[in-house]
């Protein structure tokens, strides 16, 4: 009984197929994993242009306002 019957030689083959599969998987989940590693670093690359962005636009919703309020002082 040292021979495989067909049904343990097709689930070897299949077992095999899964693995290389399932190495491809991780393999696949690795690239992106490292794809989204330099995403996040080129976004918090602009982290500081966007802050300062944010405070011109701050700044520049400010100065209407005034200029608004003292119109209408007048």
């Amino acid at each position: 009984t040292g021979e495989k019957t067909y049904f343990e030689q097709q689930r070897q083959l299949l077992i095999g197929d899964v693995a290389a599969s399932l190495e491809n998987v991780l393999q696949n989940i690795n690239k992106l994993n490292r794809s989204l590693e330099g995403v996040i670093a080129v976004g918090n690359e602009f982290s500081q242009v966007e802050g300062l962005w944010s405070q011109f636009e701050n700044v520049m919703a400010k100065e209407p306002a005034k200029e608004e309020s003292a119109e209408t002082k007048q």
